[in-house]
Order: C-alpha cells, then sequence, then structure tokens
C-alpha cells in the first residue's frame, strides 16, 4: 500500500466512519490479521487472492491428476519464461521433482496425496473450512461444484491423513484457531 493510499484509509476511517462502517472495518481488520497469521508468516499466498487466480488460471478438470498436469503445465511456463536458457532435460528434471506428472505419480494413495504441492493445499484446507463452517458463498460453492462436482469430498479425500485430523479436530471445536494455523502449518511444511 502506498502512503497516499494509507493515508485515504486513515482519513475515511478517523473523519468519515459511521458506527456501521467502524464494524465492518474492524471485522475486515481481524480477517486480515487472521489471514497473515495463517499464511502471511510463512511465506504462503493470501489463500482468497491465490484461489481466485488459480481458478482463473487452471482447468481442474475431473481428477487430482488432472489438476497435477495442470499445475506441472504451469510450472513449466514459468520456468521457461524466467529462465529461457535451460535445456528441455533441465525443464524436466525440476518441473519432475516439484511437480510430478501423472505419469511418474504411483505408489498407494497416501504417497499420491504427499504429491499435492503445499499451495494447492493449503488453498484447499482454507476453501474445505470455510465451505464445513457454513461460510462460503453460494455462488463460489456453485461453481467449484460445476468445476470438480462433490468438491468437498474429493477435496477431503485428497488431504493426507495429518492434514484431515487436525481439520477434524478444529471442525469439532477440540483445538482453536490459534492452534489449527499452527498445526496445519506444521504439516505444510513437512510436504515440501
Amino acid at each position: 500500500m502506498s502512503d497516499q493510499e494509507l493515508v485515504q484509509v486513515l482519513d475515511y476511517i478517523l473523519n468519515r466512519c459511521d458506527e456501521a462502517s467502524i464494524e465492518v472495518v474492524a471485522e475486515a481488520v481481524t480477517r486480515r490479521r487472521r489471514d497473515i497469521a495463517m499464511f502471511g508468516s510463512r511465506g504462503l499466498p493470501d489463500p482468497k487472492q491465490w484461489a481466485q487466480g488459480l481458478s482463473a488460471q487452471v482447468n481442474i478438470g475431473a481428477t487430482i491428476d488432472g489438476l497435477r498436469d495442470t499445475i506441472r503445465d504451469m510450472a513449466v511456463r514459468i520456468i521457461r519464461q524466467e529462465a529461457p536458457e535451460l535445456t528441455d532435460e533441465q525443464v524436466d528434471a525440476l518441473t519432475g521433482a516439484w511437480v510430478p506428472s501423472s505419469a511418474q505419480a504411483s505408489g498407494d494413495g497416501e504417497s499420491r496425496k504427499n504429491s499435492l504441492p503445499r499451495e494447492v493445499l493449503t488453498g484447499m484446507i482454507e476453501q474445505f473450512v470455510v465451505f464445513s463452517q457454513g461460510r462460503m458463498g453460494e455462488s463460489e460453492d456453485r461453481k467449484l461444484r460445476e468445476e470438480m462436482g462433490s468438491w468437498p469430498e474429493r477435496y477431503w479425500n485428497a488431504f493426507p491423513q495429518v492434514i484431515q485430523l487436525i481439520i477434524t479436530d478444529y471442525l469439532n471445536g477440540e483445538i482453536g484457531e490459534a492452534e489449527f494455523n499452527s498445526k496445519i502449518g506444521t504439516a505444510l511444511a513437512m510436504y515440501n
């Protein structure tokens, strides 16, 4: 935020806000602090912006394999754009290490779950929790269902078991938001 934007925001809050507007601003600040605590301190992108950007760029398809291949293709494009001097073999080696293709992904379900990029898991967790708490907008839910069908079930089945356990504890009220954020951050750190 530039200095001028900050001055405008502060001017609005201090000089022109009524009671209702103050409540909206306070709620926005609370939500932003929560997002920064959960994602910003770990160098992760803002989940809402990331999810919107991803959904605009990614054709999710019907399976996690389709998602993996799409993300792998995006990684190849980014690498070629940022490092055009790399050979095809070097690009394949980098993308294969970061995001294995469907053909490279093998083994049991748990090892396949572990192959999802951390950023993808982060966005999926955010969407799943918001949906499970009844805070997801109908239009966002409808869009996800149009793209993926029963997306909550697909997400749940794609989560590694440790993530499923942490989400279950949080949604059942057995752990608070701060502990949830901490445990999710630790669990996600294991996946890259």
